[in-house]
């Protein structure tokens, strides 16, 4: 069986693992990683660019190698080779939970307990969610389903179609280390700005890619076209901008705005202006269109992996 074909097996199974199974909530392969860049972390931590930089090389290489590794020793066997990516698959997507997370704060704010749903904010997005009303907290949810479709289904499908395993456990430590270092507190500030731009870097195909999808897969196609040309570029981050722009045009809602991060008050760009404000129900209508995003996106990325590789075999 060609490499093409053993990918597009591998990775349609690893997808359905996700749906029929979500993440497991202890022994998670991310979680694994992530206390072992923590401990890495420790050992190497300066206020310095450099030694942060030396940081995202050994976690996100090492991620790589391991990859590659594994990838090797499997390669005489069909089988193990499907189960292998398959398996790297499940492990690295994690659109299941994001839909679960999503859809649980939706119920909360459809039975008027504004409450529970704060509560539950933390586990998706780093929001301030005391300093949020319902809608506010829809409109965090919507965002952050947007962002993420990218982030945890999209891209690493792209990365997997273009680096097999080794590209999958790559994006998924780059994207992490972004999560734990990346962000521009006086701790990271300088160490994280190399996990920063390398998640950034990572990050770009698979948010223009998101972004394409969720235009034809949207509701609205013109409108998430508009939006994406219009404000786009006016979001702080080169990634989730296209993505959330898309998003919201395709939903007709409006996204963006004044929000609070860690007590940090940011007043970012409105995105497609000319939707309503965003309600509860938009949630579910959030969730349905990224997950026709991350399909469509594995039929993509599976034949785009299947040309490349019948082209130069």
């Amino acid at each position: 069986m060609g490499a093409g074909r053993v990918h597009a097996y591998g990775a349609a199974a690893g997808l359905i693992g996700d749906l029929l199974l979500g993440d497991p909530r202890r022994g998670h392969p991310v979680a694994a990683f992530g206390r072992a860049a923590g401990a890495v972390e420790r050992v190497l931590w300066r206020d310095h660019r450099g030694w942060g930089a030396l940081h995202t090389v050994v976690c996100a290489g090492g991620a790589v190698v391991l990859g590659a590794v594994a990838a090797r020793a499997v390669r005489t066997s069909t089988v193990a080779s499907v189960g292998l990516t398959g398996a790297a698959t499940w492990a690295v997507v994690g659109g299941t939970s994001l839909a679960r997370e999503a859809q649980a704060i939706g119920r909360a704010l459809e039975a008027g307990d504004v409450e529970a749903a704060r509560a539950r904010l933390p586990h998706l997005c780093g929001r301030d969610p005391q300093a949020l009303d319902a809608d506010g907290i829809a409109r965090a949810v919507v965002e952050s389903v947007a962002e993420n479709t990218s982030d945890a289904v999209v891209g690493a499908l792209v990365w997997g179609a273009v680096g097999g395993v080794p590209g999958l456990l790559g994006f998924r430590a780059v994207n992490t280390l972004d999560a734990m270092v990346g962000h521009k507190s006086a701790r990271y500030r300088r160490y994280g700005w190399a996990s920063a731009r390398l998640d950034d870097v990572a990050g770009w195909p698979g948010a223009r890619l998101t972004a394409v999808l969720a235009t034809v897969a949207g509701g609205d196609p013109r409108g998430a076209v508009a939006a994406w040309r219009a404000d786009a570029a006016k979001h702080p981050s080169p990634n989730a901008g296209p993505v959330e722009a898309s998003f919201a045009g395709a939903l007709g809602v409006r996204l963006g705005g004044t929000l609070s991060y860690g007590g940090r008050v940011e007043h970012r760009p409105v995105l497609n202006d000319a939707g309503r404000g965003v309600e509860t129900r938009d949630i579910d209508r959030a969730v349905r269109l990224s997950r026709r995003v991350g399909w469509l996106a594995l039929g993509v990325c599976v034949a785009a992996r299947h040309i490349v590789k019948g082209r130069t075999s």
